[in-house]
């Protein structure tokens, strides 16, 4: 005699097959070094942000010489940059937008590579001044003190001998003058120093300082 199988389950309470067992989470251990780490990157990261936004409130655009302007020259694009500094209400700078208003215009005093232009920098005024002619005084040795002759000097030019010829009697001849700018002749590697004076003296200030009979005599600027 056969027997039929039975269904176990309802001896084992359970029914269908064993389902899959349950794996309680695992715990990440955290380093304390990492954490200080973290903490540390957060910091400086907030700082850096910081600082940067800082300087983009401290700051400004201003406009700089990108290249040695003198006294009297035009000023190109060429000659023009922007630069960004601290800003200081003591000092008055242009603004880096105000860049193409300087173009045309002419240099009001020399400006240094690099130096800051202010307000008083340029002038659309004529140049050399009316009334005034400029000369290039070219200096040898012994005929003009051993400086470096800055824009503004007041200095006079006194005519002296020619080569074998004895002083004239009484005060030598003198041009008043003002010096605008110094530099050094790329031919005959002389010092070449510019003067303004009046319009009647330049024609023969400008014959003498040719031959190299005149020296250059410098006084004080309140003179």
């Amino acid at each position: 005699m056969s027997r039929t199988a039975t269904d176990d389950s309802r001896f084992t309470g359970r029914s269908g097959p064993p389902g899959p067992r349950l794996v309680p989470p695992v715990k990440i251990r955290r380093r304390p070094g990492h954490i200080v780490a973290t903490i540390v990157a957060t910091l400086v990261g907030a700082a850096i942000a910081s600082w940067a936004w800082l300087g983009t409130t401290t700051s400004e655009e201003a406009v700089v010489a990108s290249s040695t302007i003198h006294r009297g020259e035009v000023i190109t694009a060429d000659d023009l940059a922007t630069t960004r500094v601290s800003r200081d209400a003591t000092v008055a700078v242009v603004p880096g937008s105000d860049l193409n208003d300087l173009i045309g215009k002419r240099a009001a005093l020399d400006i240094a590579e690099g130096g800051l232009l202010t307000p008083t920098a340029t002038t659309e005024e004529a140049w050399p001044p009316s009334g005034r002619s400029l000369v290039g005084i070219p200096l040898t040795f012994g005929r003009a003190p051993k400086v470096d002759f800055e824009t503004g000097d007041l200095v006079r030019v006194v005519s002296t001998p020619a080569e074998g010829e004895e002083p004239a009697s009484g005060a030598p001849l003198t041009t008043d003058a003002e010096v605008v700018g110094m530099e050094i002749d790329d031919v005959s590697g002389e010092t070449v120093v510019n003067v303004l004076v009046s319009y009647a003296d330049a024609s023969v200030l400008a014959t003498r300082a040719a031959s190299g009979d005149v020296a250059v005599v410098v006084d004080p600027r309140e003179h």
